[in-house]
């Protein structure tokens, strides 16, 4: 049951990041997206010191994540 949480967060967390940062990926993008921006967001709210949990909680901190990495990703396509 713990992969398809992360599957739907990721999925969920990734696509509110795309229509944040204004992208236009498909579905498997923003799993993938999600995903690593759940382990970005998680990582940061640790360093911070945020305990965020549940569905909520964790779609709001994967979410940050998946902004960061869509951000950095652009500034890395710019440069090339």
């Amino acid at each position: 049951m713990n992969i398809i949480f992360w599957i739907i967060v990721g999925i969920i967390a990734g696509w509110l990041a795309e229509q944040i940062m204004g992208r236009n990926h498909g579905l498997l993008t923003n799993l993938i997206v999600g995903i690593v921006g759940a382990v970005i967001g998680g990582f940061l709210a640790n360093a911070l010191g945020f305990a965020w949990g549940g569905w909520i909680g964790s779609t709001i901190v994967a979410t940050i994540g998946a902004i960061i990495l869509l951000f950095l990703l652009g500034l890395v396509k710019r440069r090339a």
